[in-house]
């Protein structure tokens, strides 16, 4: 069974603890953290094997990280792909990193396994919901000012807040709750240009649905390849049906 990302946040700590150096199965550390990793309602009991999260398994998970350290010289285990995301935001925040594993602890101890939801069975069924999950993912620093710049700009030169794409304007559709508004699009992702100075130029005035759109899978779209897409969408969408 696949380890979540809360799970790996815990085992990392431990091998932080540890000098970034594997534990074995009979540490005691490890035999504390697979109680409370058995104690986590992540994965419904019904769907547990019978060694789940057990001494082997969580002193696995330990080797797993160690061996993708920068540090490890030797070839990697094989573990999965968030071991490596979880380990280089412990060396990114190690203080924030400990600080919500020290969380997570805290919560499974007044968790039980019981408590996950039961997504099978009849569709009329109700399902539990709310359960805790703590997601924590490192962004690239935005400016509200250079939003609010280009609003304002386009207001300035008598221009209507309308989406560059598909032109919905949120005020004709929702009235006063729709005035003002608009989402700001970085043309040029952000993940790859870096950090640099940027101009009102540099964004793109989206509705909800296109900004979504052009954020669905990468490689991104450009606001005009989306809107070549609608385009072509809409001169092969059949203009009436006969009687």
């Amino acid at each position: 069974m696949d380890w979540q990302w809360e799970e790996i946040v815990l085992a990392c700590d431990l091998v932080y603890q540890n000098g970034w150096r594997q534990l074995d199965e009979g540490d005691r550390r490890v035999r504390e953290l697979s109680g409370i990793l058995q104690r986590m309602s992540i994965h419904p009991l019904d769907i547990r094997l019978s060694n789940f999260r057990n001494f082997a398994g969580v002193a696995q998970k330990t080797r797993n990280i160690a061996t993708v350290h920068p540090d490890y010289i030797g070839r990697p285990s094989n573990g999965n792909k968030l071991d490596k995301k979880v380990l280089d935001e412990f060396l990114d925040d190690p203080e924030r990193m400990r600080n919500l594993a020290a969380r997570l602890r805290k919560l499974a101890l007044v968790d039980e396994p019981e408590n996950a939801p039961q997504l099978f069975g009849d569709e009329d069924q109700s399902v539990m919901e709310g359960r805790y999950l703590l997601r924590f993912h490192r962004v690239r620093e935005r400016s509200s000012k250079l939003r609010d710049k280009k609003i304002r700009s386009v207001l300035a030169h008598g221009g209507p807040l309308i989406c560059e794409v598909c032109q919905f304007n949120f005020e004709e559709v929702y009235g006063d709750l729709g005035k003002g508004f608009i989402e700001c699009h970085h043309v040029e992702p952000l993940h790859e240009s870096g950090e640099r100075t940027r101009t009102i130029h540099d964004l793109a005035l989206l509705c909800s649905n296109c900004h979504h759109m052009i954020h669905r899978k990468p490689p991104w779209l450009t606001p005009s390849e989306l809107r070549d897409i609608i385009r072509t969408q809409s001169s092969e969408r059949p203009s009436g049906r006969s009687a």
